[in-house]
């Protein structure tokens, strides 16, 4: 069946944006009509092409031939790639349009530790530069450029990116390049990842970049806690994205929504919009849901709901900075809860390193809309921090039912400055800063 990109991209965003203006709706429904599994015409495993699961053979030509007989000889209705059980050792390859990535039980495909010979990319045009080294950066393990209907799948097979070398040259400053995600789709769309277990990856797990109609669910996506800037799933300058039904141990933010990195960024100018997240569990020394703290491209409607935060730094973190630019405006984050928190909910401006000495000190973002209702927290040792810049203050910040209880009950201060907003129903009680008089936004 051949997809009619205009008519189902128009749909899509139809159904992605009815599910923002309505939370009930989107309580009652899944994404999964955003980006529908379908079924392959066509199954081919990856042992027709000489690959060996024992662990120890390198089979990258074997994934580089099967992926380039899919996109050579087309078979209408696509092809699904079968990845069966055993330990699929690989150096990174490309995916292409129209085909299945399968990883049935017991698969495991598992990145090679050769980082000698990993192939490099050039910077993505919003950060300029790799995001923790200058000049280019290490290409994904599993990737995909301008691609079409594209799923990743399978029965809770394992993709491991060992990823400990990588941590190991980051901790010892031998590093010469930005590490590589594990995962990850540029300039793409219809694209469907689900069913996976992502492993110990080098850098960011999941990583869609200027890519629309995107579904990531029933994902898990574990990491060390000790292991530096493993992400768990990165929307960065995409549209019509649902992240749900996901479980996110990591060693950083189990979901950061991004778009680009100050004059890149502003200059790149693509927003991160549309976003869905909603029943995602997990832990982190970091933060459990983040908007930033690279959104200098700008994000927008953006709304999370149902999450559980458990042994996490902060639960909520909204982040900016001066130099920055962009916008962060219509935010709904709802019934979350939260247990063994260092800090509940911070909204702050002053957070995140620059690329380069060019960035412009009077690129001030702007952070309007925010709405954060239905919070339930325990053993939480600070509840919140909302910081705005002075020249740029936060504007209609809204904070309904929220309660966040410390260790043994105990009630520490919040910490406001250049915001402005309504409190309703906020224990421990906020800051002067919030008012009770305005609800209109607040229960919108």
């Amino acid at each position: 069946m051949e997809i009619r990109v205009g008519t189902a991209a128009a749909a899509a965003a139809a159904m992605l944006f009815a599910l923002l203006l309505s939370p009930a709706a989107a309580a009652e429904t899944t994404c999964s009509g955003i980006v529908p599994m379908r079924s392959r015409s066509e199954v081919i495993s990856i042992e027709e092409f000489g690959a060996v699961g024992d662990g120890r053979t390198l089979n990258t030509w074997s994934f580089r031939k099967a992926i380039y007989r899919i996109q050579h000889l087309r078979r209408q209705g696509g092809t699904l790639l079968h990845v069966p059980r055993g330990v699929w050792l690989t150096g990174n390859f490309n995916l292409t349009s129209h085909m299945t990535l399968f990883l049935a039980r017991g698969a495991v495909i598992k990145a090679t530790q050769d980082t000698e010979k990993w192939p490099l990319a050039e910077p993505l045009p919003s950060y300029g530069r790799g995001r923790e080294r200058p000049g280019g950066r290490y290409a994904s393990f599993i990737q995909g450029y301008g691609l079409v209907d594209v799923i990743v799948t399978g029965e809770n097979g394992t993709i491991d990116g060992q990823g400990g070398v990588w941590w190991n040259m980051w901790n010892q400053r031998t590093l010469k390049f930005t590490r590589p995600h594990l995962l990850e789709f540029l300039h793409s769309t219809y694209i469907h990842i689900s069913n996976v277990i992502l492993k110990n990856s080098p850098f960011w797990n999941i990583h869609p970049v200027y890519s629309s109609n995107v579904v990531i669910r029933s994902v898990t996506v574990l990491a060390p806690h000790d292991s530096p800037n493993t992400d768990g799933i990165d929307p960065d300058s995409c549209s019509n994205v649902c992240i749900e039904d996901c479980f996110i141990s990591t060693g950083d933010d189990l979901v950061a929504v991004k778009s680009g990195w100050d004059e890149y960024g502003i200059a790149y100018g693509r927003p991160c919009s549309d976003i869905i997240i909603r029943r995602v569990t997990g832990s982190s020394p970091f933060s459990g849901i983040a908007i930033g703290s690279e959104a200098s491209g700008g994000v927008e409607n953006i709304l999370v709901e149902n999450i559980n935060i458990y042994s996490t730094g902060i639960g909520i973190h909204i982040k900016t900075n001066t130099g920055r630019g962009g916008f962060i405006r219509n935010v709904t984050i709802s019934q979350v809860y939260m247990n063994r928190v260092g800090k509940g909910l911070r909204i702050a401006g002053d957070v995140g390193d620059h690329p380069d000495e060019n960035f412009n000190l009077n690129a001030l973002p702007k952070v309007d809309g925010v709405t954060i209702r239905n919070v339930w927290g325990v053993e939480v040792q600070q509840p919140g921090s909302i910081e705005g810049i002075k020249a740029s203050p936060f504007t209609r910040i809204c904070l309904s039912n929220v309660r966040l209880w410390g260790v043994g009950g105990r009630k520490e201060m919040w910490q406001c400055g250049a915001v402005s907003g309504t409190a309703v129903g906020v224990q421990p009680w906020p800051c002067a800063e919030l008012t009770t008089t305005s609800t209109v936004f607040c229960n919108g």
